[in-house]
């Protein structure tokens, strides 16, 4: 069976329409005297289709508000657990894994397991936050556009059903002493100077007055400022565009910052601490020191070639240089970087050894040697050291050498020595930079012959390089934030059109001598009401405005 929507007035209504789009005629409980539903003035909306397929009961689903509310308490809920327990990305060198159990026990263990101690980049998180969009974007689409269609083609001339059903109303006849015309143009300026805008029908004898049609589409402009937030909030789940990391840069150390182009080179730490005469008398008590300052001399760089080619040096060219104190962060293009920490960690840098020989003191040539990042062969002389293997942290494994971690903490190079009086492949010489690592793994002996005719060693102090402290910085990216700002201010704009203003509309027509006037507004009905009462009592008819609402008649 089709349903007909035929309105009386001839205009073909789309179906679920409950009020003509055209007169306002009610299509359905014509008998009825309730004031009518108003919302969306009576168009028909996608989410009320009859028989809908799959596509639309998706869309329903997501078109109720009270699904969009559960998804925000969900979501809120969801966001609380997650503040019951540090996150894992506030951690410095801390294994999460064993963390939670042994600093909150069986609870911190299942926190952990349940995968809450990471919530705010799980899966489920970013799938509420996901569904929250899509919700705002469907039940915005499913009002905005009927609304839109009902206040672009409204007619000025309304069914007297429509008028007398609304819920501000009045009819009555028209004071004796003025004719139609003079009745009409004296209502036209009493609602322009309360800023509404007046049309008149060709006759004269219809008119519709409406101001602050704006403030209806506060709420979907507040939409529009919520969906490009949380656009931005899942921005961050992307490489590049969010980054909120602790990272530890060692002195003289030059180290990639994960995620981006940039390299960060720790030239120096300073460390101060304040001397007694300055520190209050319960510091003293304790007998603590207290850093004063703590300083890094950063450099930034940008790689410009061979960057993700580990066998290669990566080439960087110097885009940034500061020192970095706390509340003073290094910024650079939307990167920062926070001094967060210190910790004292002696690290050996680099060495400057000489070869020389020991049996006449010759000393042939010495070079530098990086624990980072050592070159493939190095020149001596007439001599050629091809490095052939590196262990950072030396040690034997069933007569095998192997490296226990990548930190340079027991160093170990094998070279093959190429030059005069040696063979023309050259022979393996081991070589620990550290005095006491060579007596401990006997360089001399596993150097054999080879050992007594070269010695390879540091001359004095200014020949080692040495990393006293690890500098912690606190690595922050934020391309997002831009966006996030701008969607709050956009939503600001829609919550402050919304509740600020409030749409009006005055439908009358005049029928012989016969008033009929009716009235709508989105809110505040008190204001509205006596703002016609008042329109009413100018043009020469005195109504309580509390009858008004009941549909009062003449006075």
């Amino acid at each position: 069976m089709i349903e007909n929507t035929k309105c009386d007035c001839g205009h073909q209504n789309h179906l679920g329409t409950v009020l003509c789009e055209s007169c306002g005629k009610p299509l359905f409980d014509e008998q009825s005297t309730a004031p009518l539903e108003m919302r969306y003035d009576g168009v028909a909306r996608r989410s009320q289709k009859e028989n809908p397929g799959l596509l639309d009961k998706v869309w329903n689903f997501f078109s109720s508000v009270k699904i969009a509310i559960y998804l925000i308490v969900i979501t809120l809920l969801g966001a609380s657990l997650g503040t019951i327990y540090p996150q894992e990305n506030t951690f410095i060198n801390l294994d999460p894994s064993t963390y939670y159990k042994d600093t909150y026990g069986t609870l911190g263990h299942w926190y952990y397991l349940l995968g809450l101690s990471h919530t705010y980049e799980s899966w489920w998180f970013k799938l509420l936050l996901l569904m929250i969009g899509i919700s705002l974007v469907v039940c915005s689409l499913d009002r905005v556009l009927p609304l839109y269609r009902a206040l672009s083609k409204q007619q000025i001339r309304k069914h007297l059903s429509f008028i007398l059903r609304q819920k501000i109303s009045y009819s009555g006849e028209l004071p004796e002493s003025v004719s139609t015309e003079q009745w009409m143009t004296r209502a036209r300026e009493e609602l322009k100077k309360k800023h509404f805008r007046v049309h008149t029908d060709a006759e004269g004898t219809a008119l519709l007055a409406e101001k602050y049609r704006f403030s209806r589409w506060g709420p979907y402009i507040n939409h529009i400022g919520l969906i490009i937030f949380l656009l931005a909030v899942l921005m961050r789940s992307f490489p590049g565009w969010h980054m909120d990391q602790y990272v530890g840069f060692r002195e003289g150390e030059t180290k990639k910052i994960p995620d981006t182009p940039y390299y960060l080179k720790n030239e120096k730490f300073t460390l101060e601490f304040y001397d007694e005469s300055e520190m209050t008398p319960e510091f003293k008590n304790r007998q603590q020191t207290v850093p004063k300052l703590y300083e890094t001399q950063a450099v930034l760089y940008r790689c410009t070639a061979d960057c993700d080619n580990p066998t290669k040096e990566p080439v960087l060219e110097e885009v940034h240089r500061q020192n970095i104190i706390v509340n003073k962060p290094l910024e650079y293009k939307g990167l920062m970087a926070f001094q967060f920490d210190y910790k004292e960690t002696p690290v050996l840098l680099s060495v400057k050894p000489s070869l020389k020989n020991k049996q006449t003191g010759q000393v042939y040539g010495s070079f530098k040697l990086s624990m980072t990042r050592p070159e493939s062969s190095y020149e001596a002389g007439p001599y050629k050291l091809t490095l052939k293997a590196y262990f950072p942290e030396f040690a034997l494994e069933n007569g095998t050498p192997v490296t226990k971690s990548n930190e340079p903490k027991v160093p170990a190079f094998i070279f093959t020595i190429t030059g005069p009086d040696l063979p023309a492949q050259g022979e393996p010489f081991i070589y620990f930079p550290r005095q006491i690592d060579k007596e401990a793994f006997r360089q001399d002996e596993i150097n054999g012959a080879l050992a007594s005719k070269f010695d390879l060693s540091v001359g004095s102090m200014q020949d080692v390089e040495i990393s006293a402290y690890t500098s912690y910085l606190n690595i922050r990216v934020d391309r997002a934030m831009p966006f996030i700002w701008v969607g709050a201010a956009i939503s600001m704009i829609g919550l402050v059109m919304g509740f600020y203003w409030n749409h009006r509309r005055v439908w009358l027509r005049i029928d012989g001598r016969t008033l009929s006037l009716g009235a709508h507004t989105n809110k505040n009905w008190f204001g509205a009401r006596k703002e016609v009462a008042g329109v009413l009592d100018k043009t020469g008819i005195r109504v309580d405005p509390k009858v008004l609402e009941s549909g009062g008649g003449s006075p």
